[in-house]
């Protein structure tokens, strides 16, 4: 659990799916942009989010992947999610830029956000993107890695509605706040991208459909105390008790206060946006350019001695010490081969979408 944490995949996020049903990767992208598609987004956008979703389970998060899919879908048949949204720079500094989503996907809104840095780094070293009015926008090292195989090192945060109470606290006041870091490409990347709670509210929803209990330290009752019981969930604990809330606290102060959005306990949570209005998330999105400090050849050099240093730690356990990154790799390589995996409710509901749309939908896993 710890290396997984500390990896960027919180053990939520990588757990088995339940059902023996999957969809591959490219049948996976055609049912994505399609669905998006037949919602009035443009094909090349659709694309774009099919892409990211896609990408996002093979790499084994897969609360950010697939399975969100029917609510972006739905996001757009109510207007939450502007299907001809024209996102504007309403504020430039030149490294310093203020982007209004116009009520976009959060997924074009985040990768319009790392366009835009990685441009500005290229002139003045370091850019930094404020994103307002958006909407959920899936898993932070998308944009990341997206500047990362430029050759830039990328960091994203954003809001999210309330799910996590502060340290010794009882409401929820911040959302799973994620924080993603990348550099590098292939073997030699680095790629974090980490939730600022123990876990992620779906899998307290999963285990409640199981009748299982929580594991310690996830979440605590309207009484502000720790549960195992799913039912008596009402807000999820911070990784590291008060170092989390910390965390959590600090990207809202970048994702929210700087660029001017409600913060998280004012925004409505996936699925509750009202019909027409975007549900107002702010992201933030840097790019910084090696080039601009130490060099490039000097950042390349001290990136794999950094990851290859780690890696060749001495181990604890008959398990070796990773790097950020390190396991959604083995996942991607897996899965592309043999499909992805899908968890019942997401298969039900990408069959649904491929029947409607005269599609292929998933597939069962031999015996």
């Amino acid at each position: 659990m710890i290396t997984e944490e500390l990896t960027g995949t919180p053990r939520a996020e990588s757990a088995p799916p339940t059902t023996g049903r999957t969809i591959p990767a490219r049948q996976a992208r055609t049912l994505a942009r399609e669905a998006l598609v037949a919602q009035g987004l443009p094909a090349a956008e659709a694309e774009q989010v099919a892409d990211a979703l896609v990408t996002t389970s093979l790499r084994g998060i897969d609360t950010h992947g697939l399975r969100l899919l029917p609510q972006y879908a739905a996001e757009l048949a109510t207007g939450v999610a502007k299907a001809g949204a024209r996102p504007t720079v309403v504020q430039d500094k030149g490294a310093g830029l203020l982007l209004d989503a116009d009520g976009s996907l959060g997924v074009l809104a985040g990768l319009a956000a790392a366009r835009l840095a990685a441009e500005r780094a290229a002139r003045f070293g370091v850019a930094a993107v404020g994103v307002r009015n958006s909407n959920h926008f899936g898993a932070a090292s998308v944009y990341t890695r997206t500047l990362a195989r430029t050759g830039l090192v990328g960091i994203a945060v954003t809001s999210a509605a309330s799910r996590v109470a502060p340290y010794g606290g009882v409401e929820p006041l911040f959302g799973t706040n994620p924080i993603s870091v990348a550099a590098g490409s292939g073997d030699e990347e680095f790629a974090l991208d980490m939730a600022t709670s123990q876990v992620c509210f779906g899998e307290v929803k999963q285990r409640r459909t199981e009748g299982r209990d929580l594991d310690g330290g996830w979440a605590t009752d309207r009484r502000g105390r720790p549960t195992a019981q799913p039912d008596e969930a009402y807000a999820l604990s911070p990784l590291g008790g008060y170092k989390g809330q910390g965390l959590a606290m600090a990207v809202t102060l970048l994702g929210a206060v700087l660029t001017g959005t409600a913060p998280d306990w004012r925004l409505s949570q996936v699925g509750e946006g009202t019909p027409g209005e975007s549900r107002g998330i702010g992201h933030l999105v840097l790019a910084l350019d090696p080039a601009a400090f130490t060099g490039t050849d000097g950042f390349a050099a001290g990136l794999t001695d950094l990851l290859t240093t780690v890696r060749a730690s001495t181990p604890a356990t008959d398990r070796p010490v990773l790097a950020p990154g390190d396991p959604q790799r083995a996942h991607e390589r897996d899965r592309e081969a043999r499909g992805i995996p899908l968890d019942a409710g997401t298969a039900a509901a990408l069959d649904e979408l491929a029947a409607r749309l005269g599609l292929p939908g998933t597939e069962e896993v031999p015996a």
